[in-house]
């Protein structure tokens, strides 16, 4: 049975609808963040990033990303509008969360080197795009959950 080895919470600062998980130092990426970035599509990889479309323009989303030793048991706790998986190699074991608006953040998740895959489900997608589009800014209504476990399983 797999088990959780760390949860943390954080906040991403979604800017033109989008904001990536990025190896922390991008100097050898061979397409940094946000190049390349596939508008229209909830979950894209890159090597050594993630890229999330959001349904909001600009505002802060709330992000829960769990660590798992094996395959992530699927979450069924709550009606998610999106989900997808990917797969994402990380050489460092240090994720940044990077934003069109304020690019790399200081916020890192810590992930050993290696192969993951990635299970990303989200909440809150239609409040957004209209708190976003009414309001200018749509904080903590699209909730996302991201999974990360080795990708040998």
């Amino acid at each position: 049975m797999t088990e959780l080895i760390r949860r943390q919470c954080l906040d991403a600062d979604v800017g033109y609808h989008s904001f990536s998980f990025q190896e922390s130092d991008d100097a050898a990426l061979p397409v940094p963040y946000p190049d390349a970035y596939d508008f229209g599509t909830f979950l894209s990889a890159h090597p050594g990033r993630i890229d999330f479309y959001s349904a909001g323009h600009t505002h802060t989303a709330a992000v829960t990303v769990e660590v798992w030793d094996g395959p992530a048991p699927e979450p069924t706790d709550t009606h998610w509008d999106e989900q997808g998986e990917v797969d994402f190699e990380s050489a460092s074991g240090q994720v940044a969360v990077w934003s069109m608006s304020l690019g790399r953040t200081d916020e890192l998740i810590d992930l050993s080197p290696g192969l993951w895959r990635v299970r990303v489900s989200c909440t809150g997608r239609a409040e957004a795009e209209r708190l976003s589009q009414e309001t200018g800014t749509a904080n903590r209504a699209e909730k996302y959950l991201v999974q990360f476990w080795p990708k040998e399983f």
